[in-house]
């Protein structure tokens, strides 16, 4: 389906709706937006969008449709509610729901959307309120090729990184998996400054070297490159670089360790970290790992 020069319709205009559907308001065949906040769609309106009093309204307007709302219940009311956009939207048009949803809606989901000839595509986002802003949110697409091919250029608005994940689910289970390193990482933060207040240190300045690190390393990010968890073969090019970033993490979480049991302050993140950094990058356990099992 070509939808340059089909409206897009844009339903939940929050702090995260809002930026993304902005980045619409230019979009060639024009916007349809809709909100339970008449305050929410001025700013649209005033621009140039047009405002649909229901999910249904929309759907009748619109060949692509993006949802931006709270939960899973209120996604399913959104699409399959009495106003909902089943109940008017013409086969070949595409339902993407942004939401952070289960898997499981996703799927059940798109069997009820494909009952009506409608495409569904779970694709949630990741880079938050600002990166929509900049339209440089990453979608990760869970759907058919024929609906990532149409939604390609619309969520190019407001994204830089669109990845087909696979299937309808997929671009949810991407989501959780990019959300699990993301707050286990928060977790990890805040037990570093535990440490580091523990030892007397200025907790806001320690903030200030992590984010100014991570800006030129890349943060976790930076090791996730191999396209496989398999353990890596000795002869392989990964092992040394790998082997190195093992033997570097193991030698400071030890030393953390220790400085954690002289302030008697609990490190659970950073043992299970020691114990696991090695069989985690495929190149086994160091030295010092197989001293502290």
């Amino acid at each position: 389906m070509d939808t340059g020069e089909t409206p897009v319709g844009f339903i939940g205009l929050g702090n995260m709706g809002a930026p993304m559907a902005k980045r619409l308001l230019d979009w060639p065949g024009g916007l349809v937006v809709c909100d339970m906040r008449p305050d929410a769609l001025r700013p649209f309106t005033d621009e140039g969008a047009t405002a649909a009093a229901s999910a249904a309204e929309v759907a009748e307007r619109c060949g692509v449709v993006s949802i931006v709302v709270l939960n899973d219940e209120q996604v399913r009311a959104v699409i399959t509610g009495p106003d909902g956009i089943l109940t008017t939207a013409k086969p070949g048009t595409v339902i993407a729901v942004h939401s952070t949803i289960s898997d499981h809606t996703a799927v059940a989901l798109a069997a009820e959307c494909a009952e009506r000839g409608v495409e569904f595509v779970d694709a949630p986002i990741s880079g938050g309120a600002a990166g929509a802003q900049r339209g440089g949110l990453a979608v990760m697409i869970g759907g058919s090729e024929a609906a990532f091919a149409a939604v390609r250029a619309p969520f190019s608005s407001f994204a830089s990184l669109l990845v087909h994940a696979g299937e309808v689910g997929a671009g949810t289970r991407m989501k959780l998996a990019r959300n699990l390193l993301h707050f286990i990482a928060f977790t990890a933060a805040s037990e570093a400054q535990r440490l580091a207040e523990a030892a007397g240190l200025n907790i806001t300045e320690l903030g200030k070297v992590v984010r100014h690190s991570d800006s030129h390393t890349g943060g976790p990010g930076a090791i996730m490159l191999r396209d496989t968890t398999a353990p890596v073969a000795t002869g392989d090019f990964w092992f040394p670089i790998l082997g190195h970033v093992r033997d570097l993490g193991e030698k400071d979480l030890s030393l953390a360790l220790e400085l954690g049991e002289r302030l008697d302050i609990d490190l659970p993140l950073a043992r299970l970290a020691l114990d696991g950094l090695g069989d985690g990058l495929g190149v086994g356990p160091g030295e010092i790992s197989k001293e502290h099992a």
